[in-house]
């Protein structure tokens, strides 16, 4: 079943940061210095919901969609887990599959598309919400635990 035209373009505005998941209000693009106090380059806010996402640098184009404090954390703790396996390589121990011409990252989202069943084109913990955000804290913390404990890598 197709969705309708407008969800479509709900859920695009939200995945693009130009639209508040919360309130489903319109975000502004400003300098990062309106959270942080310092620059840290752009972001999209909705300053009723005091929700926020960065964007890759010199670009409108966002990380992720906006999140409140407790997805904030959420995140935080989801590439916690996630980044030794994804960013130190720890993908390369237990997950031997063979995927030609994708990045050691690429082939850990590949991975952690298949343990939450979503295709891995929408597997990326910027745009996650925090039921899977705490999916994939459940999904990997073991692991890193588990070869952080032995002492053989990370």
């Amino acid at each position: 079943m197709e969705l309708p035209l407008s969800i479509k373009n709900t859920a695009a505005l939200i995945s693009s940061g130009k639209l508040c998941p919360y309130c489903e209000k319109e975000s502004e693009f400003v300098d990062s210095a309106a959270v942080y106090g310092t620059s840290y380059g752009m972001i999209y806010i909705c300053r009723p919901c005091q929700a926020w996402v960065g964007v890759h640098e010199g670009t409108d184009q966002a990380l992720g969609r906006l999140a409140d404090y407790e997805l904030r954390q959420l995140k935080i703790l989801a590439h916690r887990w996630f980044d030794p396996i994804a960013i130190e390589g720890l993908i390369n121990e237990f997950y031997t599959v063979y995927i030609a011409g994708i990045t050691t990252r690429q082939k850990a989202y590949h991975w952690l598309a298949s343990e939450l069943s979503i295709q891995p084109a929408y597997c990326h913990i910027g745009m996650f919400d925090v039921e899977e955000c705490k999916q994939v804290i459940a999904v990997c913390q073991p692991i890193v635990e588990r070869y952080e404990n032995s002492g053989d890598i990370i």
